[in-house]
């Protein structure tokens, strides 16, 4: 590993935080998508609404192997240029999708930008944390989480205001509505993405060449790797990392129930008679909850407490704030929903460095590996969904307490598997 200068240092990690940012503004709208692409699709089912965040994370597990190899081929600084100009391509598409009302288009439009994801995700995550000691990447990440859920936030409040004003009232007057007029009122509420997601593609062009033009170094990270062992010359394959192997499962079942935090409290409100006006601003109380756990790790870690305890503390709160979201009702089972942005903060920012450290000439695949990881965020929305639809709304978030508690072993034991004493 070949740290940067210190001339180059903040630039680096400047630029990095744009590039989170970009990651969190994209990846939070899905929160408002879900609802509004429900109403203005005519989707009859939550399931189907929640193949949103099934086309975009899915996107991750079937790119991330071949992002890998993309940067290989072209380092970090143009592997994330590329990946913002595919971005661009995906946001682009849902002014046709808005256009037809075309749900299909949508995910294909999601998918895309996914990808472009994937490629940035594969691409900045590794290099925020190789980008100096390895104690210190929870708190590099932390930063780097602080620019992502503030992203999300501002995504959410203007989204949700462009997406879902007024909507419970056109809701209810579909109803009454005859098949032309309903028809002219749906493509106006389909219409409303057309100019923000124009804008957006705009500016993720304009990223993408400005970065490809930055002065952002591409670091080596072919080396050893401060933790590996000593046998790690032998290693013939990134599989035969044992720690990684967890952190993969473990990451898939921390972005799941991320997403279920973040992108099913507006329909989880919504079936507990909450009106959209009131319920569309749930998912920024979740991200605002991570926000409070980013700047306790940016102070915490590692001064007073190791990325493996941060880790074990938030699986802890994580159980036990989803025992009470579905032993609660109201807006008091919401606030526990939303509590457990705080239980998921410091889970990412601790299970990347945990899983990826010693894996030297092997960090690129291996972070692909954790990257496919995030296909949690498309495939529990879903089981929640299916089971939402056999129980009910509430009782489905039961399924979060299993994947608390294997976060909870990888901090405790885990992260340490196949490493020598």
């Amino acid at each position: 590993m070949t740290q940067t200068k210190p001339s180059s240092y903040l630039m680096s990690i400047t630029i990095i935080g744009i590039l989170f940012f970009i990651f969190g503004f994209a990846t939070w709208i899905n929160g408002t998508l879900i609802p509004y692409l429900k109403i203005a699709c005519e989707l009859e089912t939550d399931f189907q609404s929640y193949l949103v965040a099934t086309a975009f994370f899915i996107a991750y597990t079937v790119m991330a192997i071949p992002s890998s190899y993309v940067l290989q081929k072209t380092g970090y600084k143009k592997g994330m240029s590329l990946g913002l100009f595919i971005m661009a391509i995906g946001a682009i598409i849902f002014v046709p999708a808005a256009n037809t009302r075309n749900f299909d288009l949508f995910l294909v439009g999601l998918f895309i930008i996914g990808t472009g994801l994937a490629i940035l995700q594969t691409a900045s995550n590794p290099y925020a944390t190789i980008l100096g000691p390895i104690e210190s990447a929870a708190t590099r990440i932390s930063i780097m989480g602080i620019c992502n859920k503030v992203a999300g936030i501002i995504a959410g409040l203007v989204f949700g205001y462009i997406a879902l004003n007024d909507v419970d009232a056109l809701e209810a007057s579909l109803k009454t509505m005859d098949a032309a007029t309903k028809n002219a009122a749906l493509d106006e509420l389909a219409s409303r993405v057309i100019v923000p997601y124009m804008i957006m593609s705009g500016i993720l062009v304009f990223l993408a060449v400005a970065i490809l033009f930055s002065s952002l170094p591409d670091i080596d990270d072919s080396g050893s790797g401060e933790g590996q062992s000593s046998s790690a010359s032998d290693k013939t394959s990134v599989l035969q990392y044992p720690h990684l192997v967890l952190g993969v499962i473990t990451l898939f079942l921390y972005v799941g129930v991320e997403v279920l935090a973040g992108d099913t409290i507006i329909s989880y409100g919504k079936s507990l008679g909450i009106e959209l006006s009131t319920a569309r601003y749930f998912t920024q109380a979740t991200l605002a909850c991570m926000l409070i756990g980013y700047i306790v790790g940016i102070v915490a870690i590692p001064k007073y407490m190791s990325q493996s305890s941060a880790l074990k503390f938030c699986a802890m709160l994580g159980v036990a704030f989803t025992i009470g979201a579905v032993t609660t009702n109201g807006y008091v089972s919401v606030a526990f929903i939303a509590l457990l942005g705080l239980a998921n903060s410091l889970m990412w920012p601790a299970i990347f460095p945990l899983a990826i450290n010693g894996l030297g000439r092997f960090t690129k695949i291996g972070s692909a590996l954790l990257i496919m990881a995030i296909a949690g965020g498309a495939l529990l929305p879903l089981v929640y969904g299916k089971l939402s639809e056999l129980w009910n709304s509430q009782q489905a978030y039961w399924i979060m307490a299993p994947c608390y508690l294997f976060i909870m072993y990888f901090a405790i034991k885990g992260h340490k598997a196949g490493k020598a004493a």
